[in-house]
């Protein structure tokens, strides 16, 4: 009896700190605005909630619109045959601090988005041309289960935060998705460069046990990452 007025004396000094911190733990996302502009200056430093807002003044009423993603870049730009046009805070200020970003991703035939991480934002996106094998890989605690589908020009898909994923193009065509992000910056690490082509590298005896192959095939996979993507 003792033991549990112990107990119950230790819970009853803690719950109001518990009650205190828990809008801070169910947060999800980027923190609110606070005004209802925040153009971002570039030049200043970013903090928790972004970059430092422009005088209203300077910022013009351009900040709203942008046709930055209207064209896409050249998939054959690199060996993954996908070209990723950006369209977060450092490319739109006025997204700063609104927690939403966007990009725009074309495909070449038989071009892949390789496997990614948003380690800060939830993703959905929408198929606008061609056809993509969209595959996303779920924690250790779903088993690792690995889900799929083709998905066609005006479907669309969603992706949560933190778990790996890829899109294939598996048209003869190429492909075309546009996706948006519930953070200005959700930040990305590529699987395959994070594991081959990090400064300074991972050593190899650590991706040789990790992965359970010779130490020539991890330096083989090495030399493929050397100039990143």
């Amino acid at each position: 009896m003792e033991h549990f007025s112990k107990a119950l004396t230790a819970l009853s000094a803690t719950l109001p700190l518990l009650l205190l911190l828990a809008p801070l733990l169910v947060m999800a996302a980027d923190p609110d605005p606070l005004q209802d502009f925040c153009v971002a200056d570039l030049s200043g430093t970013p903090s928790v909630n972004g970059h430092p807002c422009l005088p209203p003044s300077a910022a013009g009423d351009e900040f709203l619109f942008s046709t930055r993603i209207a064209t896409g870049g050249d998939p054959l730009a690199n060996p993954n045959g996908s070209n990723v046009t950006e369209l977060d805070v450092s490319e739109w200020p006025g997204v700063n601090t609104l927690g939403v970003s966007m990009n725009r991703v074309d495909f070449a035939p038989g071009g892949t988005n390789p496997p990614h991480i948003h380690p800060r934002a939830t993703e959905v996106g929408q198929v606008t041309r061609g056809e993509l094998l969209v595959g996303i890989i779920g924690s250790l605690d779903s088993g690792n289960r690995y889900y799929s589908k083709v998905v066609r020009a005006g479907e669309t898909f969603v992706i949560p935060r933190g778990l790996m994923h890829f899109q294939f193009n598996v048209g003869r065509e190429a492909a075309t998705m546009v996706v948006s992000f519930n953070s200005q910056n959700p930040g990305i690490i590529f699987v395959p460069l994070t594991l081959f082509g990090s400064s300074p590298p991972i050593p190899t005896p650590v991706l040789v046990k990790a992965l359970r192959v010779d130490a020539g095939v991890v330096e083989l996979l090495k030399s493929k990452f050397t100039g990143g993507y």
